[in-house]
């Protein structure tokens, strides 16, 4: 078998105010869908994550990234992977990985695919019935929206909740009492700030945290102080999230090498597709680091991608089911997958195989690629 072509297709579809963060609302989801096609007749799916401007990532590919790869073995996903990241001289990062994470899901799809098998088993699963989920995210909004959301996740069965913080510090904690008082004391609850505050700032932001019964502190601080975080794990009794923002296994050592996080949280759609997000996860794992897969504003691919890996890491934690409508994961694909309509007892059900189990609705695709 030998890849023949790789279509891409640039996607953007609005979500209003719907998933408001200390950052703000972008308003808007961008992701690239690719397929890669074969000699052999079977295609592969895989997702980008490229939130503001989807066509140079398109571009990106069809004029650099796919030629380099026609005609070779599908099976050969590591060559295939190094030989996309050496595109550019020194330290890759960014876009092409990003890129290069769309095609290297793709393949693990054909894998799947021809092997008749989910890919969760290729990549050695761990035998669970079950993906554990936690609701993500109460938004940063006011209070009585906010209220509405947290009983809405209670009654959708979820037993972990996640909830967006802003600044400044009082307003994030009363938020943070809030979602205590309204889901009560035995739901598990994390909060993410994404990197909202300084370090004194998040210092006292993660002692009233810890004080709640809070489980994790997500991106507390931008992403490139890893001194700051280590500061934050010497002083905080209870764990440090972070980790979305890394796109390699290189780039993620000195977080994890530092101790300076108790949760590693790869995208699958950022950090190199399914075998590079791997190779952090086992990274993670062979320093007792739990791995929960961010999954974020993505789409129905990288969903799928995620729940595979979940179903197959030894450090698999939880798995981030996001709670508001958005096209491109609820209508991408036929038969989507990490829904909170399929939460059972805070759990969600295996992907279903072969390769990733998901195909795509072609309408809905060129409904929202940009042109």
């Amino acid at each position: 078998m030998r890849i023949t072509g790789i279509r891409t297709y640039p996607l953007t579809v609005p979500i209003g105010d719907l998933q408001r963060t200390s950052q703000g609302s972008f308003g808007t989801i961008s992701i690239l869908i690719v397929v890669v096609e074969t000699d052999a007749g079977i295609t592969g799916v895989g997702e980008a994550l490229a939130r503001f401007g989807p066509k140079s990532y398109a571009e990106l590919v069809d004029g650099l990234l796919a030629p380099k790869i026609k005609g070779m073995d599908p099976f050969a996903v590591e060559a295939i992977w190094q030989k996309l990241y050496r595109t550019f001289s020194g330290r890759s990062g960014g876009m092409l990985i990003e890129a290069i994470a769309a095609i290297d899901t793709a393949l693990w799809d054909i894998m799947g695919k021809a092997t008749d098998r989910p890919v969760y088993e290729l990549l050695g699963h761990m035998g669970r019935p079950s993906i554990r989920a936690y609701a993500s995210s109460i938004p940063w909004v006011d209070d009585a929206a906010a209220d509405k959301v947290v009983e809405d996740c209670v009654g959708w069965g979820f037993q972990e909740i996640k909830v967006k913080l802003g600044a400044p510090v009082e307003a994030a904690l009363d938020r943070a009492r809030l979602v205590r008082e309204i889901a009560g004391p035995k739901i598990r609850l994390m909060a993410d700030s994404n990197w909202i505050f300084d370090v004194d700032d998040a210092l006292e932001v993660g002692k009233g945290l810890a004080e709640l019964g809070y489980y994790w502190f997500e991106e507390p601080i931008v992403p490139e102080d890893i001194e700051g975080y280590r500061w934050l794990r010497q002083k905080l009794p209870l764990r440090l999230a972070a980790g979305e923002s890394e796109h390699t296994a290189y780039g993620a050592a000195p977080l994890l090498t530092s101790r300076a996080v108790g949760v590693v949280q790869p995208d699958v759609a950022r950090s190199g597709g399914i075998s590079e997000t791997r190779k952090i996860a086992y990274l993670a794992n062979a320093l007792h680091v739990p791995y929960a897969p961010h999954v974020g504003a993505s789409g129905a691919v990288c969903a799928a991608a995620s729940l595979h890996l979940a179903a197959a890491m030894p450090n698999f934690l939880t798995f981030e089911c996001m709670i508001f409508p958005n096209p491109l994961r609820d209508r991408l694909v036929r038969e989507p997958q990490g829904r909170i309509d399929q939460i059972k007892d805070g759990n969600l059900p295996l992907p279903p195989g072969p390769g990733l189990g998901v195909e795509l609705d072609m309408a809905e695709v060129e409904k929202w690629t940009e042109r």
